[in-house]
């Protein structure tokens, strides 16, 4: 059998506190400390407790050199438990999937940090909401009782010279549209979206526009947003909901062709469905049409090779679509919203994404404002929503 590490690895000493009445009464602080060591293996997804033993033979394995494990034949059962997690490679067939997950990782070229940051960040049936309620987070009042005053909303710098100001220009109707740009937490569901309208909008937000054939298998696409190196990798899975003529369901929308292929459904009610996956942010649960944004990390790493900018750019892009998206419903009298608080590993599964070479990043969607702001919107100039009436 020959072995080596796993790719990417980082392990992290953790202090876990609890409370320890003994202590106090012995005239202690009261609290127990005890550390861990957590391997954080990005192939793996999950951390990982290793002991003092297990930890050194970790640093003392090369992950790119295969030896043979009779080469460490005092520590053999630590090998075979360090196997057992995933955090060894072994090329016995019995140690297929760690050993596949591991190579794909290595496929895929991520830069380590950037790896680990995407695979340890992700969600599973997380309740945001339930968790502010928790933390008395609601509202900005209480933001503000329970987390103290926040840094200020405008900064001036400590070496800043004289102020220079500059003139205000006169308004045109590309101002009025930013001025109307909100983001909705108020979807009428009893309002079906007109094909056409949901069509204007995926074509000019995510369709591809034109593209440059450099050979067969090597093709650019230029959409209505910029990507880091052109690429392009952000793919769209639709949730869509309330769109005339086309049948509630999951989709993927393919941008050359402008169309939609239809999914498996997730076996329950929609709304419930994207609820989940917005981590129960109720307000969303209505959008007419939900987006994933879901980033082909392999496309873009192609280039950007173990780059310690490659995730950074691939999340940009999450950043132009969803103000492009904001600027096309609003221009057509529609509300848009994006959120990054979702259930990754749940989205995943539904899609039949593998989140080393194609994970999701944010959730977006578009849909009739509802008449009524029963959902607080943030609108400080009142361009949406007439406060008189509202």
């Amino acid at each position: 059998m020959k072995i080596r590490r796993c790719a990417i690895l980082f392990v992290e000493p953790r202090e876990e506190v609890s409370f320890d009445l003994d202590g106090l009464l012995t005239g202690g602080d009261g609290l127990r400390r005890r550390q861990r060591w957590l391997a954080l293996a990005p192939h793996l997804g999950h951390e990982v407790e290793v002991d003092d033993a297990e930890r050194e033979l970790l640093g003392a394995l090369s992950p790119s050199l295969w030896v043979a494990a009779t080469a460490q034949a005092e520590a053999i059962d630590t090998i075979e438990c360090l196997i057992g997690k995933g955090l060894v490679i072994s090329d016995r067939a019995r140690d297929h999937e760690a050993r596949e997950r591991d190579e794909q990782l290595r496929s895929t070229y991520w830069h380590p940090l950037g790896a680990t940051y995407n695979a340890f960040t992700r969600w599973s049936g997380i309740d945001a909401v339930q968790s502010m309620k928790e933390n008395g987070i609601e509202t900005a009042v209480s933001m503000r009782e329970v987390l103290g005053a926040p840094p200020g909303e405008a900064l001036r710098h400590p070496q800043a010279g004289d102020r220079v100001a500059l003139p205000r220009v006169a308004p045109t109707d590309f101002d009025d549209l930013l001025a109307r740009r909100a983001t909705c937490r108020n979807f009428d569901a009893t309002r079906p979206l007109p094909q056409a309208l949901f069509a204007q909008l995926m074509q000019r937000v995510f369709a591809a526009q034109a593209e440059v054939r450099v050979t067969d298998d090597t093709v650019f696409l230029k959409k209505n947003v910029p990507s880091g190196g052109g690429l392009h990798p952000m793919e769209c899975y639709l949730i869509v909901q309330h769109v005339e003529g086309i049948a509630p369901g999951l989709y993927h929308y393919q941008a050359r062709e402008h169309a939609l292929d239809p999914l498996p459904g997730p076996g329950r009610p929609l709304r419930g469905f994207v609820q989940e996956m917005v981590a129960q942010q109720h307000w969303f649960a209505d959008a007419h049409v939900v987006v994933v944004l879901s980033p082909r990390f392999d496309r873009t790493f192609w280039k950007y090779r173990s780059h310690a900018k490659g995730y950074r750019v691939v999340a940009l892009e999450a950043g132009h679509l969803s103000q492009t998206l904001y600027l096309a419903a609003t221009d057509a009298g529609l509300g848009a919203f994006i959120t990054g608080a979702i259930n990754e590993v749940e989205l995943e599964q539904a899609f039949g994404l593998d989140p080393i070479r194609q994970g999701a990043m944010a959730i977006c969607g578009f849909g009739w404002r509802g008449a009524v702001m029963e959902m607080t919107e943030l609108d400080p100039a009142g361009r949406v929503w007439d406060r008189d009436r509202d």
